[in-house]
């Protein structure tokens, strides 16, 4: 039996309200499975980023971490410099100290002799030759007659050499030379320098560490004392 207007009409709305139907719910499904897919492409990117900011700030952390390293070693650094600079001036306050006190050893005439004499016969010993040539300062020069004599004497009797030593009386030390002699070979450039200055200096580079430790005390980070 045919379906009256009312009827189709009614079919039509049943119809449209179950299309409406299932496209409200697809359409909030569609909604639901985007909002779910947004969450967790989002939850990837913020913990990609969180990530990203946490390596970022272990980097700058490792930075100043190696930045207050390098300050304090620099300033370890420095302080040692300064401590090593003052070490030196004290050093050489002392040596200018004792270089100035060096003019009190001529004081005593008898104990300047027997230096001089010692000496002299120290180059004569060095040298080992048959002929040789002694300077002095000019105020030194009747004490080194004396020395020479005596050094000369002593070298025989150890040697059983003889040696003939000539006193250069024109060409004579720097006043400015505390005390002391040089010795030369005869038409050769080969010297002995022995003069107060000379012996100090040598004495100076022996005893150099020794003297460190008596006024600095022990180097804690020196494995080696030789």
């Amino acid at each position: 039996m045919a379906l009256s207007d009312v009827d189709v009409q009614k079919q039509i709305k049943h119809m449209m309200a179950f299309i409406e139907q299932e496209a409200t719910e697809k359409a909030e499904e569609v909604d639901a499975k985007a909002e779910e897919e947004f969450n967790v492409e989002k939850g990837r990117l913020v913990q990609s980023q969180r990530v990203k900011i946490m390596e970022y700030f272990d980097r700058k952390e490792k930075q100043v971490e190696m930045q207050k390293k390098i300050q304090a070693s620099n300033m370890l650094n420095q302080a040692r410099l300064k401590v090593l600079k003052e070490q030196e001036e004290k050093l050489d306050k002392l040596i200018d100290e004792t270089r100035r006190r060096l003019t009190t050893v001529t004081k005593s005439a008898d104990k300047y002799a027997k230096l001089l004499q010692l000496l002299i016969a120290q180059g004569v010993f060095q040298l080992l030759e048959p002929h040789l040539v002694v300077r002095c300062r000019k105020e030194d020069l009747h004490l080194v007659r004396d020395a020479v004599k005596g050094a000369l004497e002593h070298y025989t009797n150890i040697t059983d050499r003889r040696c003939e030593i000539k006193i250069d009386e024109e060409n004579f030390l720097s006043p400015q030379v505390a005390g002391g002699v040089e010795m030369l070979i005869p038409n050769s450039k080969i010297k002995i320098v022995n003069t107060l200055e000379s012996r100090l200096a040598m004495i100076t580079s022996q005893l150099l560490p020794e003297i460190r430790v008596r006024l600095f005390g022990r180097n804690p980070g020196r494995k080696f004392l030789d």
